[in-house]
């Protein structure tokens, strides 16, 4: 009812009465809001003296009754409320309208409901234990924070500074940033983050928080931490090791909660009985360091003591030192692969409830013995491109979900036909129904080491929709006509299609087919049941097809490098897992070429889709912009490569893509990797938006150097994709109905939506890194590392701490901490046979270099980027996740064995074909582009505001450009 609505929001706030309504909104949760106060029979009029509470009860009544008495007492209604007084006076006043506590509508409604039990029980003793505590404490622990209204009028003036808070998890005590936001961000003059150290600065902010700060005065301003951390309980022995000071600040009141669902680990046993007399009252410890402890009322500590559990907090306030929160229910035991995983999920609010009936509902029939099948109506009304194209795809091994295909062939006229097929899903998943808000919900696939959770039910990922060899599929193709010698594009068009693949090849077998090597040729299913005349035919085919769609994508390329192009790094590790999950091995993705040929045309279909549905709908496109990095985020990556003799601009595109083409060690590629990889982590985020809420200056794709890019190619794992679809549908086909544009999203609620999507691809890119850490971690766990020689490898220092360094692994692809000085005070020792122990002695540190001296005067000083030899250790946690850590085996390389060789040695190759590739074509575009920059093809074609824009290409996780990459695939 509207009036318990507006109930919620006056006794709640705002935030609970939007998550209310949201709630409601929610077509999946069948909820109607009654209008009570604007029905007739409905409105009473507040009487004088009285209380909102017992105005709005009485309303609600009022209306109960009505709405019994409308039914034709039909039906029972049930009124529920803790408001003692109402139950008395109402309870059996009207019979068939049930007014009765929250406890007995589940005692009598619910009795089977256990869990509804356990948690009303958690929340009614959480309750009773605060209303006790608060009548204990007078004392306060923190101060107590300011109105709303002060905060916005201080934020408005400028005295205060809005931002969201981030804590620092290697110390989560002390450290923790604010980054400016809205106002603030325009309007204060700051070039960094605001530093709020200790607890009582943060004043009860939890992680996530919107909060506002006031600055300390100028002498009060202290600097990061530069030292190395393990966990809690080293804070303090490295609290003096500091950076330069920077803005420093205090929490004065916070904006929005954020509080979410947190999983934790009850005490062991000794440290119960270390908590106090008061057993109900229990210090459970948060899976996310971030956070601090909760204290919940409990009589099940002992029980859930090896369990992950999730809790909520309930208050925090100034008298307390912790934060109040109650228990809701067990994830899984601690160490459990299922266990860890389901806390992943929820640590990310990931929700992987199975497909609802009604979802299920909705989906097309398609079995064994009766497979889906092109219906001859919408044959009518689609380009049938089933005999005239030869159309495959190219994914990771063991790909269901096939959102893409490609084709290439020779027109009439000589030129050239490219074409890009992507899966209609739109067609199977109309607006608004309940696939459609569920896919809405979920935002995308969620891919982890081991498994998937997809956005749409497998009908339809992995099916219907999935564009598999030899069978019929719905298309949305955009196809370009291309200049025989030049490629250059002539003219676009875009149609709703249908399609056969002939060929579903993985990427290793593509290469192979690219490189002229033929033995991989028995792995590709569609050709074997052909004889041998056929088969070579196909075969050339295919080879050719391949080849010129290389040939496109290395011309497409070499423009875009002569605009200023920089490849950057990435590291990609892949889990191989035998038939029983168990571990085999963990594999760093190799780059290939044929990677950049798919990656290629998607993104030329994505940036053509993107200037066509905003050509239409300027106002309500959903677009893809990349905004430019902050220069202080480059400090590390110039000051390490100036440990090389390198100096990289990064004050320009192109100033940074011919600086890292020039920090190049000839005797150790991986320098120029690294570098490249801490080029990539200091790009801001891709984020999806609305056109109608940013200035046509803002749209520009920063990465890929283009001013209009969005995402199309995925509409089965990506609902922004899904959207894309629709809005391309609306632009372009001269049949649509008029319906269709109708139900196209404003520019607000897209915005809305643009906003909810990017925070889900987030938590998907986190719980994605979470789930690949909990494996590594898993594989070295149970290994003997004295025996076993997988875990000792070679290590690359890229950055140097006061305590120690920090290394990658490029075998493993793990970036960890290395300790030059041990919890004992014993520093690192290097033998003359390059051996290491722990010895009595100190550490010096300099920028580009440690020294550690022991107290007999032998010394030996780690440089960045040196090689050394590390032994990887698996280090558990009993409250949190599991960590790897590295311990030095010697100042020297690590002796490569022939296996590590063979793959560097395929790298290494690949990489040479790179270079070539490049060179030529770029040589190859400088030319062209002389005699034909007047032409207004080109200069369309290129979408750049001048030459110093550059792409990203194989950036994944933090970009999300690549995605045709095996890790997001699986």
């Amino acid at each position: 009812m509207q009036t318990a609505c507006q109930a919620v929001q006056h006794q709640r706030g705002r935030r609970q009465y939007n998550k209310l309504r949201n709630l409601m909104k929610d077509a999946r949760h069948d909820c109607i809001l009654f209008a009570n106060e604007f029905q007739q029979h409905c409105y009473l009029p507040r009487e004088r003296g009285e209380s909102m509470e017992k105005w709005q009860t009485r309303s609600i009544y009022n209306a109960a009754v009505w709405y019994y008495n409308h039914c034709l007492g039909r039906m029972p209604v049930v009124m529920v409320t803790e408001d003692e007084d109402a139950i008395r006076q109402y309870g059996n006043e009207t019979e068939g309208v049930f007014v009765i506590s929250f406890k007995n509508y589940l005692d009598n409604f619910w009795v089977d409901l256990k869990a509804a039990h356990e948690l009303f029980d958690s929340i009614l003793q959480s309750r009773r234990e605060r209303e006790s505590e608060s009548q204990e404490n007078n004392g306060k622990e923190y101060p107590e924070h300011l109105p709303m209204e002060v905060l916005e009028a201080g934020i408005k003036s400028g005295r205060y500074i809005q931002g969201i808070l981030n804590v620092n998890k290697h110390r989560a005590q002390m450290e923790a940033f604010v980054r400016l936001q809205g106002a603030s961000r325009k309007k204060k003059d700051l070039q960094s983050d605001i530093l709020i150290y200790g607890t009582k600065a943060r004043n009860r902010a939890i992680h996530g928080d919107v909060v506002a700060v006031e600055l300390l005065p100028l002498h009060e301003w202290k600097g990061r931490t530069v030292a190395l951390c393990e966990n809690e309980a080293d804070e303090k022995a490295s609290g003096d090791t500091s950076s330069e000071p920077m803005p420093t600040g205090r929490v004065v009141g916070i904006i929005q909660k954020n509080w979410r669902d947190y999983v934790v680990t009850f005490p062991s046993k000794e440290e119960s009985q270390t908590q106090g007399k008061n057993v109900q009252k229990i210090l459970v410890t948060p899976w996310d360091y971030r956070i601090p402890k909760i204290r919940i009322s409990t009589q099940q500590a002992e029980a859930l003591q090896d369990c992950r559990v999730i809790v909520r907090i309930d208050v925090w306030e100034s008298t307390s030192v912790y934060p109040n929160g109650h228990f809701v229910r067990v994830l899984g035991r601690i160490g459990d692969l299922e266990g860890e995983t389901a806390a992943i999920l929820v640590e990310n609010g990931i929700s992987v409830a199975p497909f609802s009936e009604v979802q299920m509902s909705e989906m097309p029939v398609s079995t064994l013995e009766n497979p889906w099948r092109v219906n001859p109506e919408e044959e009518l009304k689609r380009v049938d491109l089933r005999d005239t194209h030869l159309v495959f795809s190219i994914d990771p091994k063991g790909c269901e979900d096939v959102d893409d295909t490609l084709s290439v062939r020779t027109l009439a006229n000589g030129n050239l036909e490219l074409g890009v097929h992507i899966a209609d899903v739109t067609h199977f998943v109309p607006v608004n129904s309940y696939t459609d808000l569920e896919a809405r919900a979920r935002a995308t696939t969620y891919y982890l080491a081991d498994r998937r959770y997809d956005m749409l039910p497998s009908v339809l990922s992995a099916d219907i929709c999935s564009l598999l060899s030899g069978v019929d599929r719905y298309a949305v193709s955009v196809m370009w006509e291309l200049d025989k010698t030049s490629y250059e594009i002539q003219r676009v068009w875009y149609n709703r299609t249908i399609i056969r693949s002939a060929y579903k090849l993985h990427y290793e077998a593509a290469q192979g087919l690219l490189d002229g090597d033929l033995s991989g040729v028995d792995e590709i299913l569609e050709l074997k049941e052909l004889d041998e005349r056929n088969r070579q035919q196909k075969l050339n085919e295919l080879v050719w097809a391949i080849g010129k769609l290389t040939d496109i994508a290395r011309h497409v390329r070499a423009k875009r490098d002569s605009c200023g192009a920089l490849e950057l790094e990435g590291v990609e590790i892949r889990v191989l897992l035998d038939d029983k999950k168990n571990i085999h091995d963990l594999i760093p993705k190799q780059p290939l070429e044929v990677h950049e040929t798919v990656a290629e045309c998607m993104i030329l279909a994505n940036h053509w889709v993107a200037k066509k549905i905003w050509e239409k709908f300027p106002q309500q496109a959903l677009l893809r912009q990349h905004p430019p990095p902050r220069q202080e985020f480059f400090s590390e990556l110039r000051e390490c490569a100036s440990a090389k003799g390198f100096v990289i601009d990064t004050w320009s595109n192109k100033a940074l893509a011919d600086s890292l083409d020039r920090a190049n060690d000839p005797l150790d590629p991986i320098v120029n990797k690294l570098l490249r990889s801490m080029a990539t982590q200091a790009m801001s985020n891709a984020l999806y938006f609305s056109t109608g809420s940013c200035s046509e200056e803002e749209f520009h794709h920063y990465g890929l150097a283009l001013d209009k890019y969005t995402h199309f190619t995925s509409p089965i794992r990506r609902y922004a994709d899904i959207a894309v679809h629709r809005l391309l549908v609306a632009a372009t086909l001269k049949d649509t109905k008029e319906n269709i544009k109708d139900s196209l999203f404003s520019n607000k609620d897209l915005d809305e939506l643009c906003s909810y999507i990017n925070n889900r691809n987030r938590a998907a890119q986190r719980a994605q890194k979470q789930s690949t850490e909990l494996f590594q971690c898993m594989y070295f766990k149970d290994k003997v590392a004295e025996a076993d020689e997988r875990c000792v490898a070679d290590g690359v220092i890229y950055s140097i701490r006061t305590n120690g360094v920090l290394v990658f692994v490029p075998r493993y692809g793990i970036k960890a901490p290395a300790y030059l000085k041990n919890k004992e005070g014993l520093v690192i020792s290097c033998q003359s046979d390059g051996s290491c122990e722990w010895k009595p002695g100190f550490l010096q540190h300099f920028q580009n270099r440690i020294t550690s001296t022991t107290t007999a005067g032998e010394s030996v000083t780690l440089s960045l980027f040196e090689h050394i030899t590390v032994k990887i250790l698996g280090q558990s946690s009993r409250c949190h996740a599991d960590t790897l850590k590295l311990e030095i085996v010697s100042n020297t390389p690590y002796e490569i064995t022939d296996a590590d060789v063979s793959q560097n040695s395929h790298v290494m190759k690949s990489d040479l074909v790179k270079e070539v590739t490049k060179s030529a074509e770029a040589q190859l575009a400088q030319e062209r582009a002389r005699a034909e920059i007047i032409q207004e093809e080109y200069q369309e074609y290129c979408q750049t505001k001048g030459t110093s824009l550059y792409q990203l290409l194989e950036e994944i996780r933090d970009l999300d450009l690549l995605d045709v990459s095996a890790g997001n695939r699986v």
